[in-house]
């Protein structure tokens, strides 16, 4: 008998968001981008969002897939230009299905060093912006009887302590604690709210905010530091958002999902997760 072996299919693009349309905040570079290319690779109409960049290159990308596709600037900081956004995003197609509250600031600097000034900043685009454009965007679903979803970024910073976070971290815990309880609220009225935590993920912004980084120290520092032995993808993240937003997470309310290669669930006291340890707790007892 001969073994007749199946040609190789290449796996099609499920279209899990054929006809949505999903605002992506923050989506001009790094982790939003790709969050909103993945949405347009499943079918969806995307509006685009940043404070600095255009976003020319995302938009020719989309149009590219044959989606429809958006592009706006707001300064989330700004109350007025946060309800514009939210007011254009759901003018443009004609509605909103899913909302990605990607964007935010990140600053590290030492607690006593803080100013009120940076607290209000960030606090106002990390967490005040998230809520408005959340609370918009239910408010348009709920009006029309509708169903729609809600993707929050926050971060492990919200799960652990690092030096000289204190400000960011402080708003990653609330967009944590905000999609719990907005979650739990608005889940009868035909809304999921559902959040990730990444973990090292590189985007543009680590080659701006450290001296010297470069891909190979930092694939050597990710394999002594990440228990999965590398950095996470930023395609990994978008698609971990597309699932959260789509029918096949339907039963998921409230949730943080954590994308960190294991790392907020390493021991810290642990030196090296790699070796069989030398102790040898309970050999008088067992």
């Amino acid at each position: 008998m001969s073994l007749v072996l199946s040609p190789i299919i290449p796996l099609m693009q499920t279209q899990r968001m054929h006809g949505k349309r999903v605002l992506v905040t923050g989506s001009g570079t790094g982790l939003g981008r790709e969050i909103a290319l993945e949405f347009a690779r499943e079918g969806a109409d995307v509006v685009l969002h940043d404070v600095h960049y255009p976003a020319d290159s995302a938009k020719k990308e989309i149009e590219d897939l044959g989606r429809k596709v958006a592009v706006f600037q707001a300064d989330l900081s700004n109350l007025e230009q946060t309800y514009e956004l939210a007011d254009k995003a759901l003018e443009v197609f004609g509605g909103l299905d899913c909302l990605v509250n990607n964007a935010g600031i990140c600053l590290n600097r030492p607690f006593l060093e803080n100013t009120p000034a940076e607290f209000e900043k960030i606090y106002s685009v990390n967490v005040r912006a998230q809520f408005l454009l959340m609370q918009k965007f239910a408010s348009h679903i709920v009006a029309h009887q509708g169903e729609g979803t809600v993707c929050n970024i926050a971060s492990i910073h919200g799960l652990s302590g690092a030096p000289e976070h204190a400000i960011y971290a402080g708003t990653k815990g609330a967009i944590i604690s905000q999609t719990r309880a907005i979650g739990i609220e608005m889940a009868h009225k035909g809304v999921r709210v559902n959040a990730i935590a990444p973990g090292w993920v590189t985007v543009e912004s680590y080659y701006k905010a450290l001296p010297g980084f470069n891909e190979e120290d930092a694939k050597k520092a990710a394999a002594d530091k990440v228990p999965l032995g590398r950095s996470g993808h930023k395609h990994e993240i978008g698609k971990l958002a597309v699932f959260l937003c789509s029918e096949d997470s339907g039963y998921v309310v409230g949730q943080t999902i954590v994308a960190d290669g294991g790392t907020t669930s390493l021991m810290s006291l642990i030196s090296d997760f790699r070796t069989r340890s030398t102790a040898q707790f309970g050999k008088d007892y067992l």
